[in-house]
Parts: C-alpha cells; structure tokens; sequence
C-alpha cells in the first residue's frame, strides 16, 4: 500500500535498503561517520569502505546534521549520513526528528528524487520501532508536504514487525491509502 503526500508517493516495505535501487538510501549515522556495527557496517560491506572514508573526512558533525556520499558499489547513487547519535551510540525521539529532517532537507537541496530510509535509532540507539515510525512520518509528512522534488519515499524495514508499525503509523493519519 502506498499513500501520496504532496507530490510524492510513500510506501513501507520489508527490504534490504543496501540493494535499493533509489536515488539515495539514508543511514543512521554517528557524529564520526564510523561505519563498524549494524546497518551502517551493512552498508559499508555492500558498497565499499570508501562510502566510510569519504563519510568520516566531512565529519565529525552535530548531531542531528547530514552530509552525502557516494554510494561506492551500491543500487544507490548516494548515502545520505543523517546523525541520530553520538559515540555513546544512544539516541532518543528528539535526535531522530532532527536527523530525519536533515535527511529530507538535504535530499531536497540536492534534487533527490527517490530516497530509502530506515528505521533510524532502532539498533544500537534502543529507540523502539513505534517511536520510530511515529517520528519519521511526522517528519516526511511536514516536509513532503512542501517538497520540490522528492517523489519517492522508501521506509525500508527489517522485518514484518517494522513495516506493520511504519504502515499502522501511515494508516492512523490518512482515511484513504491506495495499493
């Protein structure tokens, strides 16, 4: 099931976001850029350490800020760092919102087109899935709202569990979805 917000068409789904073929794929980063554990390692064994060095010489960042890469040997033509922590790697509702929104801004800015995004801070963060999804849509829906040129959003889930909150979440603040 997909839902239009403004011009663009979001949907949720059960996938791999490393094997995307969109645009840009978004990873929970830390203020380091260090890609060693859970999605962001994933991300760097399917395209390469160069996505981590090109990633750590813009850093460190603020939490909250994004940077863009090259997506090295990924579907992907970039990867969008957005930061939901710092090396403590915690994070919480507030630093995902953030992070989230730098994401979306600066896709925009740079005339993406089709973005895949995770579930940010429900690895190593311990921010539970619906927090997560409650969040995240707020944030693609104020922004979308308005956006230019985004006309495809992925939230690309790990398991059923993940895609039922995310849908749910969709679901709760739209009467009418089309499949």
């Amino acid at each position: 099931m997909s839902f239009n917000i403004g011009s663009a068409t979001v949907e949720v789904a059960v996938a791999d976001l490393t094997q995307m073929a969109v645009e840009a794929i978004v990873n929970s980063a830390n203020t380091h850029f260090w890609m060693g554990g859970g999605l962001a390692n994933a991300i760097k064994k399917a395209g390469g350490q160069e996505i981590e060095d090109e990633a750590i010489r813009q850093g460190p960042v603020d939490i909250g800020q994004a940077i863009i890469t090259g997506a090295g040997e990924l579907k992907a033509r970039h990867v969008i760092h957005a930061v939901v922590m710092g090396q403590d790697l915690k994070t919480d509702e507030d630093n995902i919102r953030k992070a989230s929104r730098s994401a979306f801004q600066l896709a925009e800015e740079k005339g993406i087109q089709s973005i895949g995004l995770p579930a940010m801070g429900t690895g190593v963060g311990g921010v539970s899935i619906f927090t997560s999804a409650s969040v995240m849509i707020d944030e693609a829906i104020s922004f979308l709202i308005d956006s230019e040129h985004i006309q495809h959003v992925t939230f690309a889930l790990v398991d059923e569990e993940g895609r039922e909150a995310f849908h749910a979440e969709l679901l709760s603040r739209f009467s009418k979805g089309k499949s």
